[in-house]
C-alpha cells in the first residue's frame, strides 16, 4: 500500500507521520523525517497511531435519541431544531463548543456558520483550556496572538526556562530534541520551574520547586534584578516599548519570599539568567491554566522586553499548546473574543470579516467563554448546544454541573467520533465524524507551521468530516452559497484569502501566498511557518527581532503585574490544594490511547499522588483506596505515596472517564475559577480533603468481552492485548464480592468456572481461557501482569492450567516502564543488576528506550539509582 505523509493528532508539536495502510484495515505508523517538527521522532502516543485505528465502538450512523436515523432527517433535526430557537429566543440562544482535535478547514466552516449567519459568538474551543492566557498575554505584550520563536530556538539557546512544563511527558518530541542539543552541547543549561519534580527534571541544571501560583513573584523578581545589574536593553526598550516604569515598580514590590525558595537557588537562575543572551522560556499548562494566567504570562514576557531577547535565534517566551490545532483555531477565529483570520471584535474587523463572507447576520460583540458558556446552559440562557470532537463532561472543570447543564437543555448535538463517552450519552442527536486517518485538511502547530493531515483509511459506515456537517447544516438554514465548497481545498483557500483581506502589515497572521493554489498543489502542500503573504517572503521567519510590533504605534508593552493569591485557598476543611494533568502515555480523555493495549500498562489507573507527610496525616498508604472530595465534587482515586511532590499538594491526572473509571473523574472535583481575562479554568488549584477508603479486598478481572460490574467504591477498565482489565476494590464481605463479581463475569463469558487457589478463579472453556479473576485482602499491583499472558494462549495445556489456578507466574515485573516494547521495570533493573550502564546497553539487553524514547527519562533515573552518589 501507498505510504501516506501524514500529522500526528495528539499535542501541539504537530509531528509528521508516515501512515502505510495494511490491505485489511490499519495502518503502520513511523515518523517522518523530512518533517521539520519531529525529524522522524515520535512519543510513545504516536508510535502506537495504527493500534488505535479500530472501528470498536465507532459512531458510525446519526442517531436521535438512541435510535439510528438518516442523514437528512438529521441535519433536518439540527437546522430546525438551531432555526425554532433562534426565532424564538434570538441568536444568542444557540452555542456551540468545538475542539483543537478539529482540522482548520472544519474550524473555519464552525466558526463563520455561527458568527456570521447565526449571528452570536457563543463559539468556544477546548483550547480556552489550553492556552487562552497565552493568547491574551501576547495580546497584551505584543498587540497580536504571535508566537515570536521556532522550535529550532530551544536548541540554539544556552539556556532553556521551562516554567510549568513537563515537556518529558506531555511534549516527548520537543523534550527528545531538548535532550539532543544539551548532550552535543553540555554547556546548554535546563532550569524546570514547577512545584513537582517530574521526569522533565531529569536533564535539568536546576529545578525550582516554587509553591503553586508565585510564577508572577519570581518573575517580577527577575525583572527587578535585570534592570539592577543594568541589563536593560536600552535602545530597544526607549524606541519599541511601553510601560517599563509601572512594570518595574510592581516588579520591585513583590516579595520573591512568596515562592518558597532557597535564596541560593533563585540567585543560581537570576545570574544564569542574566548572564545569558540566548535563553528562551517555554511555558505551558501550569502557567496557562490558572486564575492569574495571563499575569503570569506577562511577568514572563516582560523580561524577555527588557533585555531584548527576542525574535532572534536561540531567544525568546515561547508558549507550547496541548491540542494539536490549537493554534488552527486561534487562526479562524474560534475562540469567543476573537474573529477569523486574528482579527477582533473591534468594529472595523467586524466590518471586514462580514463583507468578505457577505454575511447574512453578522455578530457583533464576544461570545461566552468555556465555563461560562456551560453555566449559561445550566440557567437555561442557551437553548442549543452543538458540541464537536471534544468531552467536555470529563475535561471542563466541575464536571458534574456540565452533565446536568446538558440534561437540562432544549437541544444537545454532538458531532463525534466514539459512540458512547460522557458527553454523547448526555446528548440527544449523535452526528457520525470522521477520525483521524480519515479526513483531510490542515493544522497549525506550536511554531506556527502549518502542516497536512491526510486520509489513509476509508471513511467507515456513514461518517463524514465536521465541515461537511456544518455546510450541510448552513444549507438547510438557507446559506448554502455561502457554504456551496467542494472539498477541503476550497475552505483552505478562503481561509488563506481572509487572512490577507484588506490586510496591510498590521495583522501578524497572513498566508495569502495560498489563497490561489489549485487542489493539485494544496494535495502536495509542504509544512510550512506563517506568515506567507502574496509575494512574499516564505522563509518562516521569527517576529519581533526589528522592535516591529502590532499595537497601533507598532511598540510592545509592559505590563505592571502583582502577585495574588488564587481564589479559593486551602483551609482547615479543605487543606491540600490539587494539581491535574496527564500521565506519559495517555492522551486527554482516552478516546483514541484507551484503545492502545500498549499504553495501558504504565499508569493503568486514576491515582492520587501525595508526599509522604500528608499521606500519614490522612491515614492512607501506597495502594489504598481515598476519596478526594472539593466544595464541587468528589473522586475516588488510587494512592500513589511519592516524593516529587511537595507536602500540602496533590496531583491527578484527568484521563479517566465514566466509561473506565465512573468514580475516577476528577474534574468532577476541580475548582471551576477562572483568569478574569482569558476566561481559562484554574485547573491546577483546587482545594480538597482527602479520606481513607475502607475496602474489604483488592480485585482483578481480565475478560474477553466486557463484564458489567457491580457498584463498586473504585473500579477501573483499561485495555488488553485481546481482552480487558479491571482493577477493582470493595467494601463488602470477600466472599459477597466473589459471588457477584462471578456472575458478572459468567454473564459475558459462558463456560465452567472454577475455583484455583490464592484467591484466583477462572472461566474456561474448550481449554481457552476467557476470564480470570484474582480477589485478595491485600492491594496486589502485579496480578494483571501475571494473569495476561494466559489470555494470549489458544489453549491451556495442564501445567498452564495449574500454574493459572495457583495464581499465575510468581515474576512481579513492578509496572511497565517502556510502552513501544512492554518492558517492565523488573527487567530493566536486571540488565542494570547484571552490569549495564548505558542506555545503550539496556537497550541491547532489553530493547527499552531504542524506538521512542519517551521511556528513557525513567530508565536514566534507575540508573542513577543503582549508581555511587558520588558517580550519580
Amino acid at each position: 500500500m501507498t505510504p501516506v505523509r501524514t500529522t500526528c493528532p495528539y499535542c501541539g508539536v504537530g509531528c509528521g507521520v508516515v501512515a502505510t495502510p495494511h490491505e485489511r484495515s490499519g495502518a503502520a505508523i513511523a515518523g517522518d523525517h523530512d518533517h521539520p517538527a519531529n525529524h522522524g521522532r515520535l512519543c510513545s502516543k504516536g508510535a502506537a497511531l495504527g493500534e488505535t485505528l479500530s472501528l470498536e465502538n465507532r459512531l458510525l450512523h446519526p442517531e436521535i435519541d438512541g435510535r439510528r436515523v438518516s442523514w437528512e432527517r438529521a441535519l433536518d433535526a439540527v437546522a430546525q431544531g438551531i432555526a425554532d430557537i433562534v426565532a424564538r429566543h434570538g441568536p444568542d440562544a444557540v452555542a456551540f463548543y468545538v475542539s483543537g482535535q478539529l482540522l482548520t478547514e472544519d474550524y473555519y466552516a464552525a466558526n463563520k456558520l455561527i458568527k456570521g449567519f447565526i449571528g452570536t459568538a457563543n463559539i468556544d474551543t477546548n483550547s480556552r483550556l489550553c492556552m487562552a492566557s497565552s493568547v491574551a498575554g501576547h495580546k497584551r505584550a505584543f498587540g497580536s496572538d504571535t508566537v515570536p520563536g521556532l522550535y529550532e530556538d530551544f536548541e540554539a539557546a544556552d539556556l532553556v526556562v521551562l516554567v510549568g512544563s513537563n515537556l518529558a511527558w506531555c511534549h516527548p518530541v520537543l523534550f527528545q530534541r531538548l535532550e539532543a542539543a544539551k548532550h552535543a552541547r553540555p554547556q546548554l543549561r535546563v532550569v524546570v520551574i514547577d512545584p513537582r519534580r517530574t521526569e522533565t527534571c531529569d536533564i535539568a541544571d536546576l529545578h525550582l520547586a516554587l509553591k503553586p501560583g508565585s510564577d508572577v513573584a519570581l518573575f517580577n523578581a527577575l525583572l527587578a534584578e535585570l534592570d539592577r545589574r543594568n541589563l536593560r536593553a536600552a535602545s530597544f526598550v526607549s524606541e519599541h516599548t511601553h510601560g517599563l516604569a509601572d512594570a518595574l515598580a510592581a516588579a520591585r514590590a513583590s516579595d520573591v519570599g512568596l515562592c518558597g525558595l532557597p535564596a541560593a537557588d533563585v540567585a543560581t537562575f537570576f545570574d544564569w539568567f542574566a548572564a545569558t543572551e540566548k535563553a528562551v522560556t517555554l511555558y505551558s499548562q501550569g502557567v496557562n491554566q490558572s486564575s492569574a494566567g495571563v499575569d503570569k504570562v506577562n511577568a514572563l514576557i516582560n523580561c524577555h522586553l527588557l533585555t531584548g531577547r527576542i525574535g532572534r535565534p536561540g531567544m525568546g517566551p515561547f508558549s507550547i499548546t496541548g491540542q494539536p490545532n490549537a493554534m488552527g483555531g486561534r487562526e479562524v477565529g474560534a475562540l469567543a473574543n476573537t474573529l477569523a483570520a486574528h482579527m477582533e471584535f473591534a468594529p472595523a474587523d467586524i466590518a471586514r470579516v462580514g463583507r468578505f463572507w457577505r454575511a447574512a447576520r453578522m455578530a457583533t460583540r464576544p461570545g461566552l467563554k468555556a465555563v461560562d458558556l456551560f453555566d449559561a446552559v445550566g440557567r437555561g440562557e442557551i437553548k442549543a448546544v452543538w458540541i464537536m470532537a471534544t468531552n467536555p463532561v470529563v475535561s471542563l472543570p466541575n464536571a458534574d454541573s456540565v452533565r446536568d447543564a446538558l440534561g437540562r437543555c432544549e437541544l444537545t448535538i454532538v458531532s463525534e467520533v466514539v459512540r458512547t463517552s460522557d458527553t454523547v450519552d448526555a446528548c440527544r442527536i449523535r452526528l457520525p465524524a470522521l477520525a483521524w486517518g480519515e479526513k483531510n485538511g490542515t493544522v497549525t502547530n506550536s511554531e506556527r507551521r502549518i502542516s497536512r493531515q491526510r486520509p489513509f483509511l476509508p471513511a467507515p459506515g456513514e461518517a463524514r468530516q465536521d465541515w461537511w456537517i456544518v455546510a450541510e447544516v448552513a444549507r438547510r438554514l438557507g446559506h448554502g452559497e455561502a457554504f456551496a465548497w467542494r472539498g477541503v481545498a476550497d475552505i483552505f483557500r478562503e481561509h488563506a484569502a481572509l487572512s490577507m483581506f484588506e490586510n496591510d502589515g498590521r495583522r501578524a497572521f497572513d498566508i495569502g501566498a495560498m489563497a490561489g493554489i489549485d487542489d493539485a498543489a494544496y494535495d502536495r502542500l509542504a509544512p510550512f511557518v506563517w506568515p506567507a503573504p502574496a509575494g512574499g517572503d516564505r522563509g518562516g521567519r521569527r517576529f519581533f527581532a526589528d522592535g516591529s510590533f502590532f499595537h497601533a504605534d507598532r511598540r510592545a508593552r509592559f505590563f505592571a503585574v502583582t502577585p495574588r493569591a488564587p481564589e479559593h485557598a486551602p483551609d482547615e476543611a479543605w487543606p491540600i490544594r490539587l494539581n491535574t494533568g496527564r500521565v506519559r502515555d495517555q492522551w486527554h480523555t482516552m478516546t483514541r490511547t484507551g484503545r492502545a493495549a500498549r499504553l495501558a500498562g504504565h499508569r493503568p489507573e486514576p491515582t492520587l499522588e501525595l508526599h509522604p507527610e500528608d499521606a500519614h496525616a490522612h491515614g492512607v498508604a501506597d495502594g489504598d483506596i481515598a476519596e478526594v472530595s472539593s466544595s464541587w465534587g468528589r473522586a475516588v482515586l488510587r494512592v500513589h505515596v511519592t516524593d516529587t511532590i511537595c507536602a500540602g499538594e496533590a496531583f491527578v491526572p484527568m484521563h479517566w472517564t465514566a466509561q473506565l473509571s465512573r468514580a475516577g473523574r476528577i474534574n468532577a472535583a476541580v475548582n471551576p475559577a477562572v483568569d478574569p481575562i482569558s476566561g481559562q479554568p484554574e485547573l491546577k488549584h483546587t482545594p480538597i480533603a482527602i479520606r481513607h477508603v475502607n475496602v474489604a479486598w483488592h480485585g482483578t478481572i481480565l475478560a474477553r468481552r466486557p463484564v458489567m460490574m457491580p457498584d463498586l467504591p473504585y473500579w477501573v477498565r483499561i485495555k488488553g492485548a485481546g481482552h480487558h482489565a479491571w482493577l477493582l476494590a470493595g467494601d463488602q464481605p470477600i466472599e459477597a464480592a466473589r459471588r457477584a463479581l462471578s456472575a458478572a463475569m459468567r454473564a459475558t463469558n459462558p463456560g465452567p468456572w472454577i475455583e484455583g487457589q490464592n484467591g484466583t478463579a477462572a472461566v474456561i472453556a474448550d481449554g481457552r481461557l476467557e476470564a480470570v479473576l484474582s480477589v485478595g485482602s491485600a492491594h496486589d499491583r502485579s496480578a494483571r501482569d501475571r494473569l495476561a499472558p494466559f489470555m494470549a494462549l489458544a489453549r491451556l495445556d495442564d501445567g498452564q492450567r495449574a500454574s493459572l489456578l495457583h495464581g499465575g507466574a510468581a515474576d512481579d515485573r513492578g509496572g511497565e516502564i517502556c510502552a513501544c516494547f512492554g518492558v517492565s521495570h523488573a527487567a530493566v533493573e536486571a540488565a542494570i543488576a547484571g552490569g549495564a550502564t548505558s542506555f545503550a546497553e539496556i537497550g541491547a539487553r532489553t530493547l527499552a528506550g531504542t524506538n521512542c524514547g519517551s521511556c528513557r527519562p525513567e530508565i536514566r533515573a534507575l540508573l542513577r539509582a543503582a549508581r555511587p552518589r558520588k558517580v550519580a
